[in-house]
């Protein structure tokens, strides 16, 4: 067996994922908690259709073993030229990947559906407004669309980046087929939340120039995007700092996730 000599957590510098460094050098990134199978298949798609994630090296019921990625996560305090833009151009590579719904890449209906955030809304007490948005989704059926590869978690913690470029996509771990807009809507409000609602078109601009056509139903997925976050977005918070971003705070995150909303509300 090889021998680590250092176990690093990725995740506010304590906890899973692990970076493993080896006696001979090499690095793994170890993953202790899973299920694995969604993030197997969809690492095993991403490689076979050229998308840049992580490789998946071995596996086993309790561990999954990736490649290292170089780069950070870090999210800096403005977006610099061509970084969101290069982010939705990452999505539509993702969504060029056209494929039916199977066990271990389901179909996603919104953005990290492992998480319950109606029951979220329901023990904070939402405000009227996401009642307003709640009441608006219900009447409205899903937007038809041929299902394609989602990431399910699209946000800029999740892209790895050196020296201004857009290296990887990982955390792959909610994956699954459905709608782009799952992706992109995720992707618009995360620049919202972390620059302002006046920076997610850069999303679409990106996305475009990459498929070749204009995104679909964006008001409808903006709303479930919108929806897929806590009634009160502070909750988010220590992920923002873990990220490099401890100038942000509640209320700010709060009033712009609510214009974002607020808008999306009014065009659909």
């Amino acid at each position: 067996m090889e021998t680590v000599i250092s176990r690093v957590g990725l995740r506010e510098g304590s906890k899973s994922p692990w970076l493993l460094t080896y006696a001979d050098g090499r690095q793994a990134v170890l993953r202790d908690q899973g299920p694995f199978d969604t993030e197997i298949a969809a690492l095993t798609v991403a490689e076979a259709n050229g998308v840049p994630a992580p490789r998946v090296l071995s596996s086993n019921d309790t561990e999954l073993l990736i490649s290292v990625v170089p780069g950070s996560s870090l999210i800096p305090t403005e977006p610099g030229p061509n970084r969101l833009e290069a982010i939705g151009a990452a999505a539509a590579a993702i969504h060029a990947v056209e494929l039916a719904p199977s066990k271990d890449l389901p179909a996603r209906h919104r953005p990290i559906e492992l998480v319950d955030f109606d029951d979220w809304r329901a023990r904070r007490t939402a405000s009227p407004l996401l009642l307003r948005a709640m009441e608006a989704m219900a009447s409205r059926p899903e937007p038809p669309h041929p299902t394609v590869l989602v990431h399910g978690d699209l946000w800029q913690g999740n892209t790895m980046w050196v020296d201004g470029e857009l290296v990887a996509v990982i955390d792959w771990d909610c994956a699954g087929v459905g709608h782009p807009g799952v992706d992109l809507g995720s992707l618009r409000c995360d620049a919202a939340l972390f620059y302002g609602p006046e920076y997610a078109d850069r999303i679409l601009d990106g996305w475009r120039d990459k498929a070749g056509r204009e995104a679909p139903d964006v008001a409808y997925w903006d709303v479930v995007a919108s929806l897929s976050t806590p009634p009160d977005v502070g909750e988010w918070l220590p992920n923002a700092v873990d990220q490099g971003r401890p100038d942000l705070d509640g209320p700010t995150l709060n009033a712009r996730r609510d214009e974002f909303l607020h808008a999306a509300l009014n065009r659909l």
